[in-house]
């Protein structure tokens, strides 16, 4: 039993072509090139299994289009590649888009519409003990009545609305959505 130093082993594994290259990184950098810009946006490689290669896409109209134009496609893939692929597969399947609300700016609470500022933020203030449900309910709204007092009202429901709300919409927010 011979002991090689691990130099010798990995300059061994160097030498294999698996090694070196494996055929999805390679398709992952070729796709825009070989597919083009506005196909590469619509299409995304997930998989080689047992040498098909396997494409989401956005919608079922560009599974189709790319299937028609398969054969093509393979054509050039496979000059390109170490290992041949044998077909391409196309589906709508494991297509998820980054939905357009994680693409927004996040709304910092002060630019909110119904912001009214920390009017309950006193640190000052101790907490009522509440022994029931009626001396809770008797506390918040006494909470509530402190906090809408000077705020404008809604013109159609006359409930106490903070100005960017009536800036935005020209009412409270709940009448804004029942219009909806």
């Amino acid at each position: 039993m011979s002991f090689n130093s691990v130099n010798n082993i990995l300059g061994v594994l160097k030498q294999q072509a698996k090694w070196q290259e494996h055929p999805f990184q390679r398709v992952l950098q070729l796709w825009p090139d070989v597919v083009g810009k506005v196909a590469a946006t619509h299409t995304r490689p997930l998989s080689i299994q047992r040498d098909v290669l396997q494409v989401a896409t956005s919608s079922a109209a560009w599974a189709q289009n790319m299937t028609f134009g398969r054969t093509t496609l393979l054509l050039k893939l496979n000059q390109k590649l170490s290992e041949p692929l044998v077909d391409i597969r196309f589906s709508t399947k494991d297509w998820q888009r980054v939905p357009d609300y994680l693409h927004q700016k996040t709304v910092i609470p002060q630019e909110h519409p119904s912001y009214l500022g920390d009017v309950n933020r006193s640190r000052s203030q101790v907490k009522p003990t509440i022994e029931n449900a009626n001396t809770a309910f008797a506390a918040w709204a006494k909470t509530m009545q402190g906090r809408s007092h000077g705020l404008p009202l809604c013109p159609q429901c006359q409930s106490p609305t903070p100005p960017g709300e009536l800036q935005r919409w020209q009412i409270c927010c709940v009448c804004a959505a029942k219009q909806f």
